[in-house]
């Protein structure tokens, strides 16, 4: 969940960990630290509660020389967000300083071992305690062979973190740095992410390539288990626990500057809530033509894929309600059951596979650690797994057997608006294609979703540029304590969508449910305080839901209603508010449907006055269970 980035190399460090940290605030928001060793080899360690500017603010007379450091910015999980529990963490003797993501599980029984042989602790963090715990380590190595210098030294240390990551159950992401060595940076990884960047005689590390692209689009992602050694000039030497030798793999990243940059909107999520037609239509470039839809993936794999006795689905959050769609989408067009499972509870329920399964595993950042978890669970019994993501070079992508990517582009807002719409387009785009392998769909009807699903980009435009200016409509809601969202068939789990988006980032709560089982509790909350949002597009359950729409409104509640152009009228005597869609196939119609929601979520929380795109206890990369 937090951010790390680092440098070695030949300029100024500093303003590259700073600028790198703002790039990965998304991450994590909660204090931010930064190590360097100064010119005059001093180790030099910040630390602030609170955002990268507080820490900037405090740093300003400070000394950041140094051509070597490294940065963080946290998302707490052991010790309140504090100065103190802020990262870097130091060993005792001041030597060596460690920025660590991800959880050390059993952080309390090494602590315990170290407390044991003198070491004392200033935080209540587990990173403090593998930073000890790599200091020991080392002495014990050093006293064995005497201290060195150069290769012997660096082996050294090697030695130190790998024997001390043997010990440590959990997932990490770390860099440490050492004050008697100004060339040399170490890092590992294992269940969390941690990229590395080339450049002329210099390296950068951070958590994803966002920090990096501006310098460099030459990356190595670190696999696990592997501990790197970065030293200026020098070639790059990574090994593996076993100590042994890695070969370097080197890819080239791309990615545009200018998609980390606000672009004179507001706010990020504002940004990517109006990308949403030009990243929809880089989803479904060179993939979707008037003669059907070609997926690389199924083409290589049909044969595995078509053998399947079923699909899971696994993912968390927004990728699941993006899943839960999908599943309406396979089952329609291609026959064949499908499930979905929350990517948290399939890992412990003891699921039964029997080895024919295709298990799709949605996330958006690649590393969600649950969803990496099902995978491997998969795996081992044998399942074909299928990875919808949106990172290039992520961890789930290379632990998948094929898959796609949804290629929407960076998001930097916590709360998934592009990716969510992507990741349902690309389930669209599988259902048909492995729908024309079955033989399964309708001729009419698949050449009437393909035709809808091109139309989509230019409707996207249409709803954001020429519908109604929800800022008025938000400002009246801004009282609202609780929200229920309604839909069914595909536009349940856009209900679901649209309460999570709102919760996330107004803190107003909020629940979604199919528009049927209003009548099984919900409808006891309804009074003239309850808002309530109706999806009641024209499809065939059009009328159910407006008898739905009747029984809220005879209970006085509130009503806003997504309808189809030219029936606003009809629903306009039922619903305070009509906020029309173009009409579309209606296994499409979340790609619209989900679009007013968003923004009506936005809207809501800039007239609350909060922080839209680092929405509190909230981190766009769910790195740790």
């Amino acid at each position: 969940m937090c951010g790390i980035v680092g440098y070695v190399g030949k300029r100024e460090a500093y303003p590259i960990l700073i600028k790198g940290l703002k790039r990965l605030e998304y991450r994590g928001y909660d204090s931010a630290g930064v190590a360097l060793i100064s010119d005059s080899g001093e180790l030099n360690v910040y630390k602030q509660k609170g955002k990268v500017a507080d820490l900037e603010q405090y740093t300003a007379d400070k000394d950041c020389s140094g051509q070597i450091g490294m940065a963080h910015t946290r998302w707490a999980t052991h010790g309140v967000p504090s100065q103190i529990n802020a990262h870097p963490h130091v060993s005792q003797s001041g030597r060596f300083a460690l920025v660590h993501n991800g959880i050390i599980e059993n952080y309390a029984d090494l602590r315990k071992q170290l407390e044991e042989k003198g070491f004392t602790f200033k935080s209540e963090t587990d990173t403090e305690v593998l930073v000890q715990l790599i200091e020991y380590t080392y002495n014990a190595i050093a006293r064995r062979g005497g201290q060195h210098s150069g290769e012997s030294l660096h082996r050294d240390i090697l030695s130190a973190i790998r024997l001390t990551l043997r010990k440590v159950v959990g997932a990490y992401a770390l860099v440490l740095i050492d004050r008697n060595d100004p060339d040399a940076m170490f890092c590992a990884r294992k269940a969390s992410p941690l990229v590395v960047g080339l450049g002329e005689g210099e390296y950068f590390v951070a958590s994803d390539a966002t920090p990096i692209v501006e310098y460099t689009d030459q990356v190595i992602y670190l696999n696990d288990g592997e501990i790197a050694l970065l030293r200026r000039g020098k070639d790059i030497k990574i090994i593996n626990l076993e100590n042994l030798k890695v070969p370097a793999e080197i890819q080239t990243i791309d990615m545009d500057i200018d998609q980390l940059e606000k672009g004179g909107y507001e706010h990020f999520m504002l940004k990517e809530i109006y990308e949403q037609p030009r990243s929809i239509r880089n989803c479904m470039s060179g993939r979707v033509s008037p003669e059907g839809v070609v997926l690389s993936a199924v083409r290589d794999n049909k044969e595995r894929l078509l053998r399947a006795n079923r699909y899971i689905i696994v993912a968390c959050g927004t990728s699941w309600h993006a899943a839960l769609i999908g599943k309406h989408l396979i089952e329609h067009l291609c026959r064949i059951p499908v499930t979905v499972e929350y990517a948290s509870e399939f890992r412990y329920a003891d699921p039964v596979l029997t080895g024919d399964e295709v298990l799709i595993a949605i996330s958006q950042s690649g590393e969600t650690a649950d969803t990496l978890a099902a995978i491997d669970l998969a795996k081992r019994q044998g399942a074909f797994i299928f990875g919808i993501c949106n990172v290039v070079g992520s961890s789930i992508p290379r632990a998948t057997d094929t898959g796609c990517y949804i290629h929407v582009g960076p998001e930097i807002g916590v709360a998934s608006t592009k990716a969510f719409t992507g990741q349902v387009t690309t389930l669209a785009m599988l259902a048909l294609c492995l729908a024309r392998e079955y033989g399964t769909c309708d001729p009419q009807e698949y050449s009437e979703i393909l035709a809808d699903l091109q139309r989509v980009p230019d409707l996207m435009e249409r709803v954001l540029t020429e519908g109604p200016d929800l800022a008025p409509v938000a400002s009246i809601f801004t009282y609202a304590r609780n929200f229920i969202y309604l839909g069914r068939g595909y536009n349940y789990p856009v209900a679901l969508e649209g309460a999570l988006k709102l919760k996330e980032i107004s803190y107003i709560h909020a629940e979604g449910y199919p528009a049927a089982e209003m009548k099984h509790g919900p409808i006891a909350l309804i009074d003239e305080e309850m808002p309530v949002v109706f999806i009641a597009t024209r499809n065939f359950m059009y009328e159910k839901v407006v008898s739905n729409m009747a029984e809220v409104k005879a209970r006085k509640g509130r009503i806003i209603a997504i309808v189809s152009e030219g029936e606003a009228d009809a629903v306009a005597q039922i619903a305070d508010i009509c906020i029309p869609v173009p009409c579309i196939h209606e296994c499409l119609e979340p790609l619209l449907t989900t679009l007013p929601l968003q923004l009506l979520a936005y809207h809501i929380a800039v007239c609350r006055g909060l922080n839209v795109d680092q929405p509190r206890n909230l981190a766009k990369s769910v790195t740790v269970e």
